[in-house]
Parts: structure tokens; C-alpha cells; sequence
């Protein structure tokens, strides 16, 4: 049912308007990202007490890490490649 009702948005020659809300969207997360890590969160890490959020985490799991990016769990959750 999905697909059938992506296939007539697809004809309708909206492809353009979808590629543009990607791209659009893709932007907009890059700015949030950058505002939240560089903007947001050192002044933050600064009033409780000098902590450094990078490897700040809580793990969910059995499993051990030392840092997010052990074992690729940061790419994964980013979705970037390896």
C-alpha cells in the first residue's frame, strides 16, 4: 500500500520537490549537529564542571567500550560509512 502510493507521488513529477526536501533536510541536520556539538554543549560541559561530553555515554548493553567510536558504534548510530 505504501509503495502504490509512492508510485503515484512518483508520477505526479514530484521527484523534484523530493529531492529538494533531502537536500533541504540533509542541511538542516548538519546545522543542528554543528550547533548542539560546537554552540550548545561546551558551555554546558563547562557549568557542570569541565566535562567533556565527546566520550560521554551510557551503555545499554553487556558489552564494554572505552569511547563511542570502539567497534564503530559511533558510525553506526551517525550512519556514516567505514
Amino acid at each position: 500500500m505504501i509503495l502504490q502510493e509512492f508510485r503515484k507521488f512518483a508520477i505526479r513529477g514530484n521527484i523534484a520537490d523530493l529531492a529538494a526536501g533531502i537536500v533541504i533536510g540533509a542541511a538542516f541536520n548538519g546545522v543542528v549537529n554543528s550547533f548542539v556539538n560546537d554552540i550548545l554543549m561546551p558551555p554546558i560541559g563547562l557549568l557542570v564542571g569541565k566535562v567533556d561530553f565527546t566520550n560521554l555515554f551510557i551503555n545499554l548493553n553487556e558489552r564494554h567500550f572505552e569511547t563511542l567510536a570502539a567497534e564503530g558504534i559511533l558510525r553506526r548510530l551517525t550512519g556514516s560509512p567505514r
